[in-house]
């Protein structure tokens, strides 16, 4: 007798769960993966909460570095941890009242600053790359030679033309020195626009060690592999189902032969 060859529908599945679908491990490893995103990312969120504040900076006076209206994540630290070429936080009643100040510290207590040597900012008597500086050396206002008094700071803005900073405070009792404990907070980074993490002031080094990074590049690596693992979890059911729909399609319309 001849063969010929029919379309034969494959039986439905009883729902034992061994299509993709209904894989356990795989079921397993994406709700582990949603899990553990869940922990990053919340994670990520709550110690940036904790390590950093955001600020608006809201004058051109450390331009091109920060922006008239940027937003910046500062990292909370003690005055005491401050160093030369950091960009920070504080607060001083004589210069502004109640009311966040952002500049970067040129010198620290006991240092003597000037400006300027062939356009160079002076500390200590050695001469300071400062690569950030709007226009360069030739923008750099000119002051006297300060001793800065120990437990102080000498803060100047990066835009040193209009900068009302401790060169514009020199008349001041503490010759327009801050006081290390009215800083608050160090900047890390400017989050908008996203310029990114600032600038190394790696000119200051020679005068000694500078600040290590806060964690913010952590935290944002914890938060984007976090926010990548629940969407690859929540996403294996869906495609998993799918698949499996198409593979039992296909094993219906599969053609038998008959003999």
């Amino acid at each position: 007798m001849g063969s010929e060859s029919t379309t034969r529908t494959a039986p439905r599945s009883g729902g034992t769960g061994t299509g993709p679908a209904g894989g356990k491990t795989g079921q397993r490893l994406s709700g582990l993966a949603v899990a553990l995103g869940l922990v990053l990312f919340l994670g990520g969120f709550a110690w940036a909460a904790v390590v950093y504040r955001p600020y608006t900076v809201p004058t051109s006076s450390m331009t091109p570095t920060i922006g008239m209206g940027d937003r910046v994540l500062a990292q909370r630290v003690d005055g005491a941890e401050v160093r030369r070429g950091d960009v920070v936080v504080f607060r001083d009643t004589s210069w502004v009242q109640n009311a966040p100040v952002v500049k970067r510290v040129v010198a620290v207590g006991g240092d003597t600053v000037a400006c300027c040597r062939q356009g160079k900012l002076t500390v200590n008597g050695k001469e300071i790359d400062e690569p950030y500086l709007k226009g360069g050396p030739a923008e750099v206002r000119n002051f006297p030679t300060v001793k800065v008094p120990p437990g102080r700071l000498f803060l100047l803005g990066d835009e040193r033309q209009g900068s009302l900073d401790s060169s514009a405070h020199l008349a001041d009792a503490a010759q327009g020195t801050v006081s290390r404990s009215d800083v608050s907070a160090r900047v890390d980074a400017v989050v908008w626009p996203a310029k990114g993490m600032l600038e190394r002031p790696t000119g200051f080094r020679a005068l000694g060690a500078l600040s290590e990074p806060g964690p913010l590049r952590t935290v944002v690596l914890m938060i984007v592999a976090g926010a990548v693992l629940v969407l690859a979890g929540g996403a294996y059911g869906p495609i998993a189902k799918r698949l499996g729909a198409s593979s039992r399609a296909r094993g219906r319309t599969e053609p038998v032969r008959a003999r």
